[in-house]
């Protein structure tokens, strides 16, 4: 299974931490959050990688190169000075990651999440990783019934909705043939066309590392987590 690492954000509201490194170079206890992340992946036998990139991207690319030195293959989707949007980004992808579904993840992501057991998934269109809102995303994105994905609009009183975590399996026909510049509105509109998402309640820890809070916060999961460093 290949993957792809969303790494073209700008990283704006981290401040002045980014204003000469991309966010996903930002160290998490001295290492690149991004080198985390490829770590998990070669770890769980995903070894052939696609990164997107836009605003400073050649310091992405000349700090990780073909990838070698992390034991992986990287391939770069590089998409100009302003970031496409996540869907139109993997679209833009399409012909290096092929027909097969892929691992997507979101290059500021930390957590403990189990990438071996997700790799041996191969949903009809996607299957995503969702968690309790958080403080900063109160009003979730999703429903969650029995496996399946419902609109947040289609969430029952006596339900609650969740978060996509920035963590997935997606099939890339879903990409064929669309028009949305972000994932989000790409999967509402497969389930309002009642076409299958699946999806888990993830159980552990996460973080959307997306500001210098989180980023602290990040860093005192790690030293309390030694297994997931």
């Amino acid at each position: 299974m290949k993957a792809m690492i969303l790494a073209a954000g700008r990283g704006e509201r981290m401040r002045e931490l980014t204003l000469d490194t991309p966010k996903p170079l930002l160290p998490l206890l001295g290492v690149p959050m991004i080198e985390r992340l490829i770590s998990k992946l070669r770890d769980a036998g995903i070894t052939d990688l696609i990164i997107n990139t836009a605003w400073q991207g050649k310091k992405l690319r000349d700090h990780l190169g073909n990838g070698a030195a992390l034991g992986v293959s990287i391939q770069w989707s590089d998409e100009g000075d302003w970031p496409l949007g996540t869907a139109e980004g993997i679209r833009r992808a399409l012909p290096l990651l092929g027909t097969q579904p892929f691992l997507l993840i979101n290059g500021d992501l930390a957590g403990n999440f189990d990438l071996v057991y997700l790799a041996r998934l191969e949903p009809q269109n996607a299957h995503l990783l969702l968690a309790k809102n958080p403080g900063h995303h109160p009003e979730g994105d999703f429903g969650l019934e029995q496996g399946k994905l419902l609109l947040r609009s289609n969430v029952s009183e006596q339900s609650t909705t969740l978060t996509y975590l920035g963590c997935g399996i997606f099939n890339p026909q879903i990409f064929h043939h669309s028009s949305e510049r972000e994932l989000g509105p790409l999967l509402n509109r497969l389930l309002a066309e009642q076409q299958p998402v699946e999806g888990e309640l993830f159980s552990g820890w996460w973080l959307d590392v997306g500001t210098p809070e989180r980023l602290r916060l990040a860093e005192e999961l790690l030293r309390d987590s030694p297994a997931d460093q």
